[in-house]
């Protein structure tokens, strides 16, 4: 072949391809007003989506991540779409299956963060809780101080911070100490078999009445519960107003008790306590200040 045959073909092939581009034209002013016209839908679609999800969901990091997925989505769709308008089908088909490896390779790769992610979208929406909620959730009590799309942040009683999962969140027994509102304290106690349990009961109950945080609402109730080795036990009960850990539910309970000990002091009321006695003796009930002790000196 010489250079006439060469410079033959490059030239075929160039107006081949000329002649390809004239003809596809119109196909690639189609394809580029459907990317334009798919990112315009894009744009829409996040801000009805934006405020969808803003009266449905309070968490601004679920609500953007959502509305990212929208919008690449439907970028991806306008993509696909054109491509398929330019006669590019094998392409679509291929990049659908290499989007489909590398999706499932991610998936096994970062199973527990999108299990996190997913988890922390739904309790986003279902709103378990809130920030500044007191929950215990897989062992840890204390106060809900951040939510975002992998962990809830615990502040412990203690002041520690405890980042917890979504996914054991979610998955795992969870109480929220928050939700109602209210908190029933319960107090164990048990008084000297001499007593008049009416008078006890009495004393008690009035006693209880004087805590200030007290839900008046609601009964206080008393119940004799056992025969004790040296006691009459019973129980009291009453609710509280549960905004604060400390400076409501345990206040009120320490108040319950430090009213309950005044008023039985000044009733004469005996709380007994068990008595042990420590014999130091080889031989039963010989004395202290009575043993030999032998003690050797060393030279």
């Amino acid at each position: 072949m010489d250079i006439k045959d060469s410079l033959g073909l490059v030239t075929n092939k160039i107006e081949e391809w000329v002649r390809t581009i004239v003809e596809m034209l119109p196909n690639f002013v189609v394809a580029i007003l459907v990317l334009v016209l798919f990112y315009v839908l894009a744009k829409i679609l996040r801000n009805v989506a934006g405020r969808v999800l803003n009266r449905l969901s309070s968490s601004a990091a679920v609500n953007n991540l959502i509305l990212n997925i929208v919008y690449i989505f439907t970028i991806l769709t306008g993509m696909f779409v054109a491509l398929g308008i330019l006669q590019l089908d094998k392409t679509v088909t291929s990049m659908l299956a290499g989007v489909g490896i590398i999706g499932l390779a991610l998936g096994f790769a970062f199973q527990d963060t999108i299990a996190n992610l997913v988890s922390g979208i739904i309790i986003a929406f279902r709103r378990p809780y809130d920030i500044g909620d007191i929950i215990e959730s897989s062992g840890y009590f204390g106060k809900v101080i951040r939510i975002d799309l992998r962990t809830t942040d615990i502040q412990l009683l203690q002041g520690p911070i405890v980042l917890v999962p979504n996914r054991n969140v979610l998955q795992n027994a969870l109480v929220n100490y928050s939700e109602y509102g209210w908190r029933r304290v319960d107090l164990g106690i048990g008084v000297s078999y001499g007593e008049d349990l009416e008078n006890v009961r009495k004393v008690t109950l009035e006693a209880v009445h004087q805590v200030e945080t007290l839900d008046e609402s609601e009964d206080v109730t008393f119940f004799y519960e056992e025969f004790g080795d040296s006691s009459i036990n019973f129980s009291v009960r009453f609710w509280v107003k549960y905004t604060n850990q400390n400076a409501v539910y345990l206040k009120a309970k320490s108040d319950a008790i430090m009213n309950i000990k005044s008023a039985y002091n000044a009733a004469g009321i005996v709380i007994p306590f068990p008595i042990r006695t420590l014999d130091f003796g080889i031989k039963g009930g010989e004395k202290l200040s009575q043993m030999k002790i032998n003690v050797r000196r060393q030279e």
